[in-house]
């Protein structure tokens, strides 16, 4: 692998990673030394698929990894790559054997296929009788010890390790050395970040990193007193089936969460009842207020109008405005009632509520322009 990393910082770059050009054969056992800051978190970050060089070429089992999407870079990790981290990162909801059984459930294996092989990977690292104890009642080699066989859940044929034994004892740490070791002797490949000399001593290999450049890499010992790896090789599940599962799956996590977390799950149930409490009662309010308006307007009592002729009204009062006669006679005939109006009522018309009235003279108004007044 010949590759660099830089990221962007204000108008230009910096360079983490600088021309790194490593290989690492299958079987080895790897430490990579450094002081922080140096890039040892970046090139793990690469080696394991979480992140992409900014140029050059990184290659795992002969696949660039710069050519593959995002979909593409996971199924990769889950097939290749297991990840042992300081602080274990375990659920704390969840047992040991379920926490192991994580990796698993992401491809899509069955659950007792799941279940099965979480507690063969308990029974040989040593926690058989701690399968259904939960993470808060182990200690932290016990913890280690899980995280660990989550990695190698799905095979785990490259074990990426960061700071194995930071958060451990010096008793813990040997164990969990010991653990590695005997991965490294079955065939899996272990890549060890660390600052602790001691711990970087037990590898076959120590590569140094200063301020993003490789400055000691020494030749390849070779593996061929490891053992044969063999590939766990499963079938991959129709797209169906593997929704089916992974929706079963996700309530189930779901469910334990919120059981584990009685008085935050109540919290957040509060929360939401309250919010459509509100929203109900603000609907509930509006509408009454409308209907209230409504009941107002009803009863409002109808205003009389008296229209008469311009040229008598428009010197006495200017701000009275005109109508034509022609509107006049269109408000009688559209008013509502207008057609069961009695006769004798042809010059009062009521429309909707307000009443209209007129001159008893139509001669008054006839041709003349009118103006109406309340």
């Amino acid at each position: 692998m010949i590759f660099a990393r830089s990221y962007p910082s204000g108008e230009g770059n910096v360079e983490v990673l600088k021309g790194i050009t490593l290989s690492i054969a299958a079987g080895e056992m790897v430490a990579i030394v450094g002081a922080s800051g140096s890039g040892k978190s970046t090139l793990m970050n690469i080696l394991g698929c979480l992140d992409k060089p900014t140029s050059g070429t990184y290659r795992v089992a002969a696949t660039d990894v710069a050519r593959l999407n995002g979909d593409e870079l996971a199924r990769l990790r889950r097939e290749h790559f297991g990840f042992i981290f300081q602080r274990y990162h375990l659920l704390s909801h969840l047992t040991a054997a379920q926490n192991v059984e994580v990796p698993a459930v992401y491809a899509g294996a069955e659950r007792k296929a799941r279940l099965a092989r979480a507690h063969e990977l308990l029974i040989r690292l040593g926690l058989g009788d701690r399968a259904e104890y939960q993470p808060s009642q182990l200690s932290g080699g016990q913890q280690q010890r899980v995280s660990i066989a989550r990695a190698l859940m799905n095979g785990g044929e490259v074990i990426l390790a960061d700071e194995p034994t930071g958060a451990l004892d010096s008793r813990s740490g040997e164990e969990v050395m010991g653990i590695l070791h005997q991965l490294k002797a079955q065939g899996h490949t272990v890549i060890i970040v660390t600052h602790d000399p001691q711990v970087a001593a037990q590898a076959e290999r120590v590569i140094e990193i200063h301020d993003g450049e490789i400055v000691r890499n020494p030749p390849a010992l070779g593996s061929a007193h490891g053992g044969v790896l063999r590939q766990r090789g499963a079938a991959e599940p129709s797209a169906w089936r593997q929704f089916s599962s992974g929706f079963r799956e996700a309530l189930v996590m779901a469910w334990r969460a919120m059981a584990a977390n009685k008085m935050r799950t109540l919290l957040t149930m509060l929360g939401i009842i309250i919010g459509i409490a509100s929203v109900v009662s603000i609907v509930v309010v509006g509408d009454a207020a409308k209907q209230m308006v409504l009941a107002d307007i009803r009863a409002i009592v109808p205003i009389p109008l008296m229209f008469i002729p311009a040229r008598i009204s428009a010197m006495t009062i200017p701000a009275i405005s005109s109508l034509s006669s022609t509107m006049i006679c269109w408000l009688f005939r559209n008013s509502p009632g207008s057609a069961r109006r009695p006769r004798r009522y042809q010059k009062a018309c009521v429309c909707g509520r307000i009443i209209l009235t007129l001159p008893p003279a139509p001669r008054a108004w006839g041709r003349s322009i009118l103006t109406s007044t309340a």
